[in-house]
């Protein structure tokens, strides 16, 4: 009996001393805690929907100096890509969810903030920094508003009286953008103590599902972004000799980002119609590609840009009717290659300026409907928008558009 309790207890002590292992039977053991995972592989970054894109935006005091983003941004986008999905990072495989918006402060006088707007490339990884993009503009002001890097924010606050409604209050953030060094005046609706976005609302956006509160965009003196003069050729229609040897008419003009105008007859599309001639349309068609490229480069040589650039300027092929009235004209446009569901927002901008001026090919086919001044409603393959333009004396003092954006996500990505 002694040496079967002298048995038992040492026994005891050693399950004691060495604890029976955890089984998991068919499941992996839990990862260890993300510090030790990427050490040093993240940063601090939101996931944001801006009008009809979508991306990260990272404060500026996260990341490494700019020559090194190269380094950073297309890994945590999930590019390189040979593949076009992005499926190892944040991008969606299209370019208008293959985007970044870096913000800080701003020293300007006439700025609150500043941000770099960063395409980036899906299959090869290149970051372009050429040229602005409106949608994602609009989630600038609330995401800076929000995360403390606005200062003195109670002095941009007002009261907007709404009739039956009882009122909201707006906040006003003026925006510097760094690729176009153009101002842009962002409002929209905070609400509580102390006032945050509030992004719920009544206002409903093509291409968007539901209805949210409205960013108001106002592009100040929104002429010669990339190039400094609205018609950088100091044409209202130029004539493109392209790699071929044919030629076509185009209107190249630079508003809030560059933009080169044809008309869809040009091309020799047989009655194009927007039921038939869409975005899948153009893509099952890589000849028609092909063509639209060497187009978009002939226009950027002659506007004295990198024809290799490819997000500056873009392509917007133009509808020779609107089929609405309700509509001024109807586009159909290219982006990175890609012809797109909607319509850039700066280029959405450029066409309302571009319809506003006399000759161009915009004006042109606005006129057949008896349009020729104010705001230009732009019909695009997934709904419409409304383009306000303030003329004096013929110069483009502000183009003024409506958007929505909501914050999706926010913590650490992984590169």
């Amino acid at each position: 009996m002694r040496q079967l309790i002298s048995t038992c207890r040492a026994l005891r002590r050693t399950i004691h001393a060495r604890p029976a292992a955890r089984t998991y039977g068919t499941r992996a053991p839990p990862p260890p805690p993300p510090s030790t995972m990427s050490a040093g592989r993240s940063f601090p970054a939101l996931f944001v929907r801006g009008g009809t894109s979508n991306g990260l935006v990272i404060q500026r005091r996260h990341l490494p100096p700019r020559e090194q983003w190269r380094a950073v941004l297309p890994a945590a986008m999930g590019s390189p890509d040979p593949y076009g999905r992005q499926l190892n990072g944040m991008g969606g495989g299209i370019s208008s969810t293959s985007k970044v918006c870096v913000v800080a402060p701003s020293a300007r006088p006439d700025a609150d903030v500043e941000f770099t707007f960063v395409q980036v490339g899906i299959k090869d990884g290149a970051l372009d920094l050429a040229g602005n993009c409106g949608n994602m503009s609009s989630a600038v002001g609330p995401v800076a508003w929000d995360e403390g890097v606005v200062a003195d924010r109670a002095s941009k606050v007002r009261d907007v009286v709404a009739g039956g409604a009882g009122g909201y209050r707006e906040a006003l953030v003026r925006v510097f953008n760094t690729n176009t060094s153009k101002i842009i005046h962002s409002r929209f609706r905070v609400s509580g103590d102390p006032p945050v976005y509030c992004h719920e609302g009544d206002y409903e956006m093509d291409g968007v599902p539901g209805k949210q509160s409205r960013i108001t965009l106002s592009f100040l003196d929104p002429a010669g972004a990339k190039t400094g003069k609205a018609l950088p050729t100091g044409n209202a229609v130029d004539l493109l000799t392209l790699s071929d040897g044919t030629s076509i008419e185009a209107s190249l003009v630079d508003v809030s980002n560059p933009g080169v105008f044809v008309r869809i007859a040009d091309l020799g599309i047989q009655d194009a119609k927007p039921a038939t001639f869409t975005p899948q349309a153009v893509e099952a068609d890589p000849v028609l590609k092909v063509r639209l490229e060497s187009i978009r480069q002939a226009g950027a040589v002659k506007m004295g840009l990198d024809p290799k650039t490819e997000s500056v300027p873009k392509i917007v092929l133009l509808f020779p009717e609107s089929g609405s009235a309700d509509i001024d004209i109807r586009c159909l446009a290219l982006s990175m290659g890609q012809a797109h569901k909607a319509v850039p927002l700066t280029l959405a901008l450029c066409l309302g300026a571009a319809a506003n001026m006399s000759g161009t090919l915009a004006a042109q086919v606005r006129s057949v409907r008896g349009g020729d001044s104010g705001p230009v409603v732009i019909g695009h393959p997934s709904g419409t928008v409304e383009i306000g333009a303030t003329m004096e004396d013929g110069r483009i003092v502000s183009a003024d558009l409506l958007r929505t954006a909501r914050v999706l996500m926010k913590g650490e990505v992984y590169y």
